[in-house]
């Protein structure tokens, strides 16, 4: 039985356009920490579909683990205008949260 990644590179392969086929092949490299190649694809996610606004999440929270905070900041604020253009209000909340605390601000007051 072939594993998750050959099967996701096989659907890829079929149609390198299919959205939800790159988003789980970069979560598939991230779980091997096959770093680079799930950059590249978030990033090229990003570009070529800006409102698949689940992107904006994961490829904020892979800048901060490559030490890129600033990338993760600004990808966050992208990802919170997408969601708020599509009263997405779970994801909207989550890259607040996440952007909130990729600028060190406490949530204990």
């Amino acid at each position: 039985m072939p594993d998750r990644l050959d099967q996701l590179l096989d659907f890829y392969e079929e149609d390198p356009d299919d959205n939800f086929v790159r988003f789980a092949l970069a979560q598939e490299y991230l779980k091997r920490d096959q770093t680079e190649k799930a950059l590249a694809l978030f990033e090229e996610l990003v570009e070529t579909d800006p409102d698949y606004v689940g992107t904006y999440y994961h490829l904020g929270k892979l800048y901060e683990q490559l030490g890129r905070t600033p990338d993760a900041i600004e990808t966050y604020d992208q990802g919170i205008e997408v969601a708020r253009d599509q009263r997405d209000t779970k994801n909207l909340s989550e890259l607040q949260d996440a952007k909130l605390k990729a600028e060190g601000v406490g949530f204990d007051s």
